[in-house]
């Protein structure tokens, strides 16, 4: 089992991504435990004031270091793992979800506004997290990502237990292109070999089809495992 806790001042956004569908099945069943938590609540002066003009001067408003500091504080023990997620941090992954897979307790500090005070990255998070090169007006949205990603890592959260590893990145590919019924829509054909019960057959067009689509969209992730030839299409 595996504990997520989401600091954030907007509590009921993150709230409904987790109570539905599969991450809904898994916290009935205490596979996981999913908590919203509203940084508000740690905030010490009577009108829960959460955030500052920047030192400097700037647009925008910064989030105060002391109700964050005191959030995690208050829920940490010693084998809690805080993540702040920020367009800073270093690149979410199939593989940092498989990291963050065996943890178990991760607390997630979600950024609004300008941004955080940068003592809470300093001296507080053990790690910092962006899940793309784009900006979010709600941090919570980013938490949402991550938590879902990391959840159906987590033995029985999903139905098939090779659900979660016969798919895109999970083995450095993207995943090959899957068919069902009818056999034939609007003349579009299901590949052949794909009927043919040909169990090795099946495995080694779904490899090479998987490479081939690596290869046209994400090349990247090949790195120097594979050196191309740009007349090879299979």
């Amino acid at each position: 089992m595996i504990r997520f806790d989401i600091l954030t001042l907007f509590p009921n956004l993150c709230g409904g991504a987790f109570s539905e569908s599969v991450l809904k099945k898994a916290q009935e069943n205490r596979l996981i435990h999913v908590h919203c938590l509203n940084i508000r609540d740690w905030a010490a002066d009577k009108h829960h004031v959460t955030d500052e003009p920047p030192y400097g001067g700037g647009p925008g408003m910064v989030m105060k270091a002391e109700p964050i500091f005191a959030a995690v504080e208050s829920i940490r023990n010693p084998d809690s793992y805080v993540i702040l997620l920020s367009p800073g941090g270093r690149q979410f992954s199939q593989k940092v979800a498989a990291e963050f897979a065996l943890k178990e307790h991760l607390i997630f500090i979600c950024g609004h506004y300008e941004g955080i005070d940068y003592r809470v990255a300093e001296h507080l998070a053990d790690d910092e997290i962006s899940i793309g090169d784009y900006i979010l007006t709600n941090g919570a949205i980013a938490a949402a990502v991550v938590v879902d990603a990391v959840a159906r890592l987590i033995p029985g959260v999903l139905g098939d237990s090779d659900s979660a590893v016969d798919e895109s990145f999970s083995s450095g590919l993207l995943e090959y292109p899957q068919y069902t019924r009818p056999q034939e829509f609007r003349g579009w054909i299901v590949p052949e070999v794909l009927l043919s019960g040909n169990h090795r057959a099946i495995r080694e067009w779904r490899e090479s089809q998987a490479r081939r689509k690596t290869r046209d969209r994400r090349p990247d992730l090949l790195g120097d495992r594979e050196r191309v030839d740009p007349g090879k299409t299979s």
